[in-house]
């Protein structure tokens, strides 16, 4: 029977086990959504019925994971989850040996599975130290050195979203988030109904995936609020600049989609935001792996475990 190497995403609303190879290509994937009402629970229902359906083909070599929360590494226990109820102290390293005949496991949190991901494959490659910021419905990060992830004092590091921007207590994640943009798109566009931002809304949700054609069409008042975003993860990114100095920053997330235009503006204003020894800046990239980079990275941390 042939080995394959097992990468589990753990996410509050996305569900990812993929299988790979001793190179961490994807080769086979499941996906699911996680039900809110059935919390922790329902998700770990799910994957273990996804290691079933892997286990009837192929022999489970080792299994990798990114959890969406803080993780205990000493005792492999998941600390808890800010989105799903029901990860509270639970043995998750002993039940995924269990669900998987005793393969060997190895579990971190997911901004830092993801910073492995775009660090050794997608776009950090060949770049040590790499900083990897994850901009989506909440803010993460992971740093990664030499090939390695780095390691704080438990339970948890690189926290990049709670990083205060003022002494009013406004934080990376409370500013610059998914949602956070959202809102003030969302905000700025009911009070001005004839913006082209508001003319593109849906109503769906997601204002940000029409801002950079808000600007192209020369929305003023998005550009503005784009522009303040930039300059608040560029201030929030001065901190880890002026702290470890890293030779790359990657923007990962849903907010990353917008591209460029996020990329050059957080680029520009963290330009504006270190002490001028530190120049040139670190580089601003995009990342590369997109929904793959924490089922990716774990397929990296089974390589290795």
């Amino acid at each position: 029977m042939e080995s394959v190497f097992v990468g589990i995403e753990i996410g509050g609303t996305k569900i990812q086990v993929v299988t790979g190879d001793g190179k961490a290509s994807i080769i086979g994937r499941q996906r699911f959504v996680a039900d809110p009402a059935r919390g922790a629970e329902g998700i770990r229902q799910q994957i273990a019925g996804a290691l079933v359906n892997i286990a009837k083909r192929q022999q489970i070599a080792a299994i990798g994971v990114g959890f969406g929360g803080p993780f205990d590494r000493e005792t492999g226990r998941a600390c808890c989850s800010h989105q799903v109820a029901g990860w509270d102290d639970f043995p998750l390293h002993t039940w995924l040996s269990e669900q998987a005949a005793g393969a060997p496991v190895a579990i971190d949190n997911d901004g830092n599975t993801a910073a492995l991901g775009e660090a050794i494959v997608g776009a950090g490659q060949g770049q040590s130290p790499v900083f990897y910021v994850t901009l989506g419905s909440g803010i993460g990060g992971g740093l990664v050195i030499d090939g390695l992830i780095y390691h704080g004092a438990l339970p948890t590091e690189a926290e990049i979203g709670h990083v205060r921007l003022n002494t009013a207590g406004d934080t990376l994640e409370s500013r610059c988030s998914g949602w956070a943009v959202d809102r003030r798109l969302r905000v700025y566009a009911a009070a001005n109904p004839d913006s082209p931002l508001a003319k593109r809304l849906d109503g769906e949700g997601g204002e940000a995936r029409h801002l950079a054609k808000a600007m192209a069409d020369g929305d003023a008042g998005a550009k503005a609020i784009f522009d303040e975003a930039c300059g608040d993860l560029a201030l929030g990114f001065s901190h880890v600049v002026h702290l470890i100095n890293p030779a790359t920053i990657i923007l990962g997330g849903g907010l990353s989609q917008i591209g460029d235009p996020l990329r050059l503006g957080v680029e520009a204003a963290l330009g504006r935001s270190i002490m001028d020894v530190i120049k040139p800046r670190p580089s601003v990239r995009l990342a590369k792996l997109g929904e793959d980079a924490v089922p990716v990275g774990a397929l990296i941390l089974a390589l290795n475990v």
